[in-house]
């Protein structure tokens, strides 16, 4: 007797753990799919933190919007950023395939363009790289995109309005384009874990993910002191399918020179 209540107790555990999302959870894809398209968008928040040997330290602060496309994604940008060596920046950025344009003000931009230009307008990109934007420590879930959540949904567990679960950077990129369009830095064949919240509506509200930034020395020049430390990102979403306009910045202001000394007047194409 004591023998198969111990074999019923764990063939249950077994089902609970390899138990489908609950339909609820499957919805949030639809739902999210109806806030959707040009002209909406979502608002967010960002906090990011660096673990290394002594700790944990601060990371960047980002907060904006992101205006979606018709069929889900990021198809235009506005992002403040904070707490980063240079300063307070913001980026203007559309188009995340050929022919990305970002616009950048303050931070580093803002030590070397020109005097009396408070723009820079990068469009030599062959893509817009939003971590080049934003820094590497962010955010690398995009949940407005339906195929990167029903992706985290599958992989996830649910309990209550929180879905908690894994999912490797290859898998990550074969569904999402903003994983695509981020310069890669992490680890190659790890994976990033997760938590998403659901508002009762079925929305992302929001996102805490954990990932481990490559260390290898091919990189360490292009992530710097994060390169080998842990990054844990919270990203906090509001307002869906607000209507959003996302315009380039004042042409008077922008410029696509930037001044380096001692060559001022360096003209990258634009």
């Amino acid at each position: 007797m004591r023998r198969m209540i111990t074999a019923l107790a764990v063939c249950a555990a077994l089902l609970v753990a390899g138990a489908p999302v609950p339909a609820e959870a499957e919805d949030a894809v639809r739902v999210l799919k109806a806030v959707l398209g040009p002209g909406r968008g979502v608002h967010f928040t960002e906090t990011a933190t660096v673990l290394d040997n002594a700790g944990e330290r601060a990371g960047h602060r980002r907060s904006g919007v992101l205006e979606t496309g018709e069929k889900g994604g990021v198809k235009a940008l506005d992002v403040t950023v904070t707490g980063g060596e240079h300063g307070r920046e913001r980026s203007i950025g559309f188009n995340h395939d050929v022919g990305g344009t970002a616009y950048r003000s303050g931070g580093l931009a803002a030590t070397l363009l020109p005097e009396r230009w408070t723009w820079w307008k990068n469009a030599h990109q062959f893509h817009l790289f939003h971590t080049e934007l934003f820094g590497h420590d962010q955010q690398l879930v995009n949940p407005a995109e339906p195929a990167t959540l029903a992706a985290l949904l599958k992989n996830g567990q649910v309990s209550g309005n929180t879905v908690t679960g894994s999912i490797t950077f290859d898998e990550l990129e074969e569904v999402s384009a903003w994983a695509q369009h981020a310069s890669p830095g992490w680890k190659t064949g790890t994976a990033l874990s997760y938590t998403l919240t659901l508002t009762p509506a079925g929305l992302v509200s929001r996102v805490r993910s954990t990932y481990q930034a490559d260390g290898s020395p091919a990189v360490r020049d292009v992530l710097g002191d994060l390169a080998g430390r842990t990054v844990r990102v919270d990203t906090r979403y509001s307002r869906w399918g607000d209507r959003v306009s996302i315009e380039p910045p004042d042409p008077r202001a922008t410029t696509t020179e930037l001044c380096a000394e001692p060559i001022c007047r360096l003209r990258l194409p634009g």
